[in-house]
């Protein structure tokens, strides 16, 4: 549960979270993104990639926003589901949306959220300007994706326990280096921090032990040892608008 290191996700039931797992515990990615981004009571929030819907709970729930959680694999009314029985149906709208073809008005977000899902659809250097678009001006924009400590290019291969995790994929898990030239260089944002969450390959090694334990005929691979995760975040700057 952390609590020493994530004392508000800590308060949530980790058999439920299991139950709604993707991947590494996305809401110690999410809260420790939080601490990056000035969240507050009515601001409106795009959880992009929400997933099953744990995330958009916990920023409904915790910083009292209004959500609209859109993914592309997860059925709206499953999402739904979860956010009724979670008492935060009446403050996040479920949607299904692909990423490149968003279904929003443009300026309708006051931040936009991305948690374990950015490297999916995030990395072509166009897509930070299309994003923006639905950003209102001075808006945030936040996201945590899997990282290396160096790029796969520099290493000339993907390193053999990553390749036997995640295959190919882990050619978009690029350094928070990256993507702080990859969002600077374009000057629509202005880039408030770049960086790599402390011991975040631990983190996802412990639930993926307990996601083995929660789940025992589901085979968990549990080769992370060199998975980071960065977080980085922006606002948009005046001059895009």
């Amino acid at each position: 549960m952390r609590p020493d290191r994530y004392p508000l996700s800590s308060r949530y039931d980790p058999a439920w979270l299991l139950d709604l797992d993707m991947g590494p515990n996305p809401l110690w990615l999410l809260e420790d993104l939080a601490h990056d981004l000035d969240l507050h009571p009515g601001m409106r929030v795009l959880d992009l990639g929400s997933g099953k819907g744990a995330t958009s709970v916990f920023l409904a729930r915790e910083y009292g926003v209004e959500v609209v959680a859109a993914d592309l694999w997860i059925a709206p009314e499953h999402a739904a589901a979860v956010f009724a029985e979670a008492g935060v149906g009446d403050r996040v709208d479920a949607v299904r949306a692909e990423a490149h073809t968003l279904p929003f008005e443009e300026r309708s977000f006051d931040a936009i959220v991305s948690v374990d899902a950015f490297e999916y659809f995030g990395t072509a250097d166009g897509y930070l300007p299309y994003l923006l678009r639905f950003l209102r001006p001075g808006g945030q924009l936040g996201m945590a994706t899997p990282a290396m400590t160096r790029e796969i290019r520099e290493l000339g291969a993907i390193p053999s326990h990553i390749k036997s995790l995640v295959g190919w994929e882990a050619i978009a898990w690029h350094t928070a280096e990256w993507w702080r030239f990859q969002w600077e260089i374009t000057e629509l944002v202005t880039v408030t921090s770049a960086r790599l969450q402390q011991n975040a390959w631990r983190d996802w090694l412990l639930w993926a032990r307990a996601g083995a334990e929660h789940h025992p005929t589901v085979r968990v691979r549990t080769s992370l040892s060199s998975r980071c995760s960065p977080r980085t975040a922006a606002n948009t700057s005046p001059s895009l608008w």
